[in-house]
């Protein structure tokens, strides 16, 4: 085994240990009980030695598992220690920072917080990657995630800065052409079927017949270009149609949505200088512009 796994093994057999039982210490770990049994054999098989005898009332260390307890205790409060000085040594604000996010927020909400955030923090480099599938915080694909979604996994940490409404919308000659004409009636450009899972998807299908969707894409950003360029009506986010002024809210925002605009990253990350800074530094960036991504800040 590698010094990794060893650590990690080591980390089930003091969970173990502490719990007294395999399913107490599998919901510490927020895994199954048959993860902690199979690390915990895995141990035993590569030390040559029981670890614990299985009593009535739980798990019981044997005498090899004392002895294991004792340095495992002391190996972990040095790790302790050791993580504590390099989170210190990394308060300093500066590095690179590599962010992911969806299109429409890398285009049209982030840019000008970004330009703040560097007059602020001159020492930091931001990387921005545009990916619709979370790329992994856990393998630090990335350092922070800004996602639309009802509800994070479980292994990630954060906060829902705001809502996000979506509303139909038509280029204003579309607009006036179609006069008062149902939003049924129209001609629509509207999202591929990657989005099939989303309230975007659910509302068109509610709205619009198959037959009036002469235009899709698997780009919310690309599906805004087309309906700007007068492909037919499209649902489009509040925070960027409101403020183009060659865009017109053709019916009111829809109201079967959980989407939220999270801000994560993963917990061991989150103490890091520069993602604290980032994260400090947009949640009230975003937070302030609640009414106009929540599609009260009217046209621009």
């Amino acid at each position: 085994m590698n010094a990794q796994n060893d650590w990690d093994d080591v980390r089930y057999f003091l969970s173990v240990a502490r719990q007294g039982s395999l399913s107490a210490a599998a919901r510490l770990l927020g895994v199954n009980h048959s993860t902690v049994l199979r690390r915990i054999a895995a141990l035993e098989s590569a030390m040559g030695v029981r670890l614990f005898d299985k009593l009535p009332r739980g798990y019981v260390l044997t005498a090899a598992g004392e002895d294991l307890h004792r340095t495992a205790l002391a190996m972990e409060e040095t790790l302790a220690a050791a993580s504590l000085r390099l989170s210190g040594r990394d308060a300093q604000i500066d590095g690179t920072l590599r962010v992911t996010t969806v299109d429409i927020i890398a285009m049209h909400v982030l840019p000008r917080h970004l330009a703040a955030f560097r007059e602020r923090y001159p020492g930091i480099r931001v990387d921005v990657t545009i990916a619709e599938a979370s790329l992994s915080l856990t393998r630090r694909e990335a350092d922070i995630a800004i996602r639309l979604i009802g509800q994070p996994p479980d292994t990630l940490v954060g906060r829902a800065l705001s809502g996000l409404a979506f509303a139909p919308y038509a280029a204003l000659p579309v607009a006036e052409r179609h006069g008062g004409a149902t939003l049924g009636e129209a001609d629509w450009a509207g999202v591929d079927e990657s989005f099939d899972h989303t309230s975007m998807a659910r509302w068109m299908k509610g709205t619009v017949t198959a037959d009036r969707v002469v235009y899709r894409v698997n780009s919310v950003a690309a599906l805004v270009e087309a309906v700007r360029a007068g492909l037919g009506f499209g649902l489009l986010p509040c925070a960027l149609a409101d403020r183009m002024p060659d865009l017109r809210r053709v019916g009111p925002p829809m109201e079967d949505t959980d989407i939220k605009i999270w801000l994560l990253t993963h917990r061991d990350l989150r103490m890091m200088g520069r993602v604290r800074a980032f994260l400090d530094f947009m949640a009230v960036a975003l937070g302030g512009e609640r009414d106009l991504l929540e599609g009260r800040g009217g046209p621009a």
